[in-house]
Formats: structure tokens, C-alpha cells, sequence
């Protein structure tokens, strides 16, 4: 490390929702402590978010064990630097164990539930001023992200998995909305499909597959990783997932998102942003999970929310980050 740096010792989420959602806080401190470098812990499938992250030395894949052994190993890795800052979003007390000059560890606060944006804020005491996701990628992701997305017309992104069924929208309603939003009559006509997920989700998108035409399809399931589909994103005129990672990386991406919820709390976990929306059927999170307190009843908790929901908050959505003061018109090839 060289002389003069502030290392910095960053443990966050294993979920990439939850490590997006506190992202910005590198961005923060980055932009605040100029000779700052990184050292990233953070869960195997999240850890691949920091890989571009400026003076970055080290990511830490992190996996829980039954055994708690995880954190001696942690610990093994990261007590012989002198830190200038840790900061434990998983409120694990490493922090103690290691010579730091500040500690910065996450705490249950009393009161009601904020969001986890500004109760990642709370950390660093800038609650007032809460850091926005933020996520790092280079000249060359950006690149092959343009490569992929390259064509004619806006891009419908959708994200149709979840982490369980049980907050996890229908496919055949995915797409009876693409197909409402991308027809002749819709608002996103002449547009482009792209799905974004992990390659366990590659069933999904060929479910999706005959929405539009095959030079209209953008499938990101099968072998895209995390900063490319990052990038992608920032190509999307909008996108509508459930809530998910993908959800997530959208909106801080700064695509229009409008997030599908049921059995999960949007005042802890909606989209966050200006551009951002969310839907759900009839029945608040309250209300369904006084039917499944515990969220272990095998079944979807979305049904409620209609195809006509979402097209309707899609098409209010389009409208309201329309930039553009003149008619749209969508490019076509030349002949």
C-alpha cells in the first residue's frame, strides 16, 4: 500500500440488493478522502459489484458458515493492516478485534423502519444527506455493454425472477405486459426486449423470447456478468422486475423503475430514486403478511397484482421522465 493512503475496510451485504443499496457510501467516501483505498468484503454472488471500484485493493468474497468460522477467517485476513476507517454493515463487531483509527458498525436504531439506503446513511451519520446507490464500471464495461446493446429502438429491460416464489410476478403477465407497452398501439413501440438475470433464470428468458422479434431480443441471463448487465441497464428506456438485485442495479443505473411488490416492504426495499415506482395489487405488505407470518407457505403472494396495474404505472412512468419536448420517433434501419 503506498504511503500516505487511508485503507479502508468496507464489509457489506451477501445479497446484491442490499450491496447496491449501500454502494454509495464507497462513492462517499471516495469522493471525500482522496488518498482513500478499498478493501471490499462482501458476499461470493454481490462481491463481483466492487470489482471496478477506484484504488481498490482487495474484494473479500465472504460466505456465512453454520459454524461461525467465517469470521475468524475474516479476521485472519484483515488484522495485519493498521486501518484508517472500518465500516460493518453487518454489525459483526470485527472492528474490535482490529487496529482501526475509526469504527463505523451498524446498529438496530430504535423507531420505525427506514429505508435501507438511509439506514446505510446512518453508518457514516449522513442521514440527511444519504448517498445514492452508486455502482463503478470502466471505459471497457461500458463498451461491451454498448456492443450488446446496440440497435434500434428503446429497450424494455425486465428482471422476471426473484430470490422465492412467494414475491415472484408470473412470466405469462411479464409478458402479456411487454407485449401491451411494445406493440403498434403501445407506448414503447418499435421497442426492444432485454431480460436480465442470473443464468438460473435463462428458463425465463426463452419464455420471454417470442415477445418481439429475434433481432429485438436481448438476453442477459446466460452469460453476462454483474457490472456488464450494470451497464446494459444504463442503456434502457425502462424497466419493471420484481423485487430483486436487478431491481435494484436498475434504478441505480437511473433507468424510469418500476419495482413489483407483494410480500416485501417498499418503504425498506422500493426502488430508490427520482424515477422510480412501485406496484401492488390490492393488499398492503401488512395485510398479506398477517395470511403467512412467517413467509414459509409455498405460494405466490402476487397474484392480485393485474397485468392492467402494471401497464397502467409503466405508461405513467414512461410519461413522466419523458425528456423530450418533441415527438419520439423510433429509428429504423436503412434498407
Amino acid at each position: 500500500m503506498s504511503r500516505g493512503a487511508f485503507p479502508i475496510l468496507f464489509v457489506t451485504s451477501n445479497r446484491i440488493g442490499d450491496a447496491v443499496l449501500s454502494s454509495g457510501l464507497i462513492k462517499r467516501l471516495s469522493d471525500e478522502i482522496p488518498n482513500a483505498r478499498f478493501t471490499v468484503v462482501a458476499g461470493p454472488v454481490a462481491a463481483p459489484l466492487f470489482e471496478e471500484v477506484p484504488n481498490l485493493d482487495r474484494i473479500i468474497p465472504f460466505a456465512k458458515s453454520k459454524s461461525g468460522g467465517h469470521w475468524f477467517d475474516l479476521w485472519r485476513q484483515v488484522r495485519n493492516t493498521r486501518w484508517g476507517l472500518v465500516v460493518d454493515l453487518r454489525g459483526s463487531g470485527l472492528s474490535r478485534f482490529i487496529s482501526t483509527r475509526r469504527r463505523a458498525i451498524w446498529r438496530k436504531a430504535a423507531g420505525p423502519p427506514v429505508h435501507k439506503v438511509i439506514e446505510a446513511a446512518r453508518i457514516l451519520k449522513i442521514e440527511d444527506d444519504p448517498a445514492p446507490p452508486h455502482i463503478f464500471i470502466s471505459p471497457e464495461t461500458q463498451a461491451r455493454a454498448e456492443e450488446l446493446t446496440a440497435g434500434f429502438g428503446p429497450i424494455l429491460a425486465l428482471a422476471p425472477a426473484a430470490n422465492w416464489l412467494g414475491k415472484t410476478w408470473p412470466l405469462e403477465r411479464f409478458s402479456r405486459v411487454a407485449m401491451r407497452l411494445l406493440d403498434a398501439d403501445g407506448p414503447m413501440k418499435g421497442g426492444r426486449l432485454m431480460v436480465i438475470g442470473g443464468p438460473d433464470d435463462a428458463p425465463l428468458a426463452k419464455g420471454l423470447r417470442d415477445v418481439v422479434m429475434r433481432s429485438q431480443f436481448i438476453n442477459l441471463t446466460e452469460d453476462t456478468d454483474l457490472l456488464t448487465a450494470y451497464a446494459c441497464l444504463k442503456h434502457a428506456r425502462l424497466f419493471i422486475g420484481n423485487d430483486s438485485g436487478a431491481m435494484h442495479l436498475a434504478a441505480a443505473a437511473g433507468v424510469p423503475t418500476l419495482g413489483l411488490f407483494g410480500p416485501s416492504d417498499e418503504r425498506l426495499y422500493g426502488p430508490w430514486g427520482p424515477d422510480t415506482r412501485v406496484a401492488r395489487g390490492p393488499r398492503s405488505y401488512e395485510q398479506i403478511r398477517a395470511v403467512d407470518p412467517g413467509f414459509g407457505q409455498a405460494l405466490c403472494h402476487m397474484m392480485d397484482l393485474t397485468v392492467e396495474t402494471v401497464v397502467d404505472a409503466a405508461a405513467d412512468l414512461l410519461t413522466s421522465t419523458d425528456r423530450d419536448s418533441t415527438p419520439s420517433m423510433v429509428e429504423t434501419p436503412d434498407a
